[in-house]
């Protein structure tokens, strides 16, 4: 793992860059399948878990690592994590409310009832949210998630649409040898290794960064039709 606090006192300066940039749209990280002959496989469902945040953090963007504007970041590999909700046709959803949560490189999640509270990095946000660009696009600057007793490294998801829930997953990180062990991980479309490739994600070196960051990407398939508010065919 890579600590983040070898940052220097641009820290805000980086922060508020990343927000416009994604906000912006102009990440060249992602970019959306288009329309597709075949039906795109629906992202398999995965339980919400305790610990989704019973109070939500003040800062509530896509950058867990730094609060607002504090100067001290998250401990963890820092990871640029992002991707493309979409139909299952591959129409791209704007608008769409992408959420994560995870816990801190201590494996300690921001809930009341979570073990550990007075351990937990204060400086790590647990919880983001972002509303896809015109072209379903979604990014987070967060940590490789760890593992902790019971579980696999997992981030959670979910995707609501017009005031709808439409998706709760959770992402897997590729090559970790407790995912097999994994009581959720297994289940996942009933055992299918080809469903649980789905949420199965490579964290891998961002080739531009000196400081050892990560990049990641997971698409979301949603099984939206013509009659949902707001579909891009309705």
């Amino acid at each position: 793992m890579i600590p983040i606090n070898s940052y220097t006192d641009c820290n805000v300066c980086h922060r508020r860059h990343f927000l416009r940039r994604a906000t912006a749209g102009t990440a060249t990280l992602f970019t959306v399948p288009g329309a597709l002959a075949e039906a795109l496989q629906r992202t398999p469902t995965d339980v919400e878990g305790p610990f989704y945040p019973d109070k939500l953090p003040l800062d509530t963007d896509n950058d867990l690592l730094l609060i607002n504007d504090k100067l001290t970041p998250a401990v963890g590999a820092v990871t640029y994590l992002g991707g493309v909700v979409m139909d299952t046709k591959g129409n791209p959803l704007r608008n769409a409310l992408v959420e994560i949560w995870q816990v801190d490189n201590q494996g300690i999640y921001l809930h009341s009832k979570a073990p550990d509270q007075d351990k937990r990095d204060h400086n790590f946000q647990s919880y983001g949210r972002f509303l896809t660009d015109s072209k379903g696009r979604y990014h987070f600057r967060t940590i490789r998630p760890p593992a902790y007793p019971g579980r696999t490294p997992h981030i959670h998801y979910a995707v609501t649409y017009h005031g709808k829930r439409i998706l709760t997953t959770q992402l897997y990180v590729a090559g970790e040898k407790q995912n097999a062990k994994d009581f959720l991980y297994r289940r996942i479309g009933g055992g299918n290794p080809e469903l649980q490739k789905l949420v199965t994600i490579p964290f891998k070196p961002l080739a531009t960064s000196k400081l050892g960051e990560l990049t990641a990407r997971m698409d979301l398939v949603v099984g939206l039709t013509p009659a949902d508010p707001g579909h891009p065919e309705g």
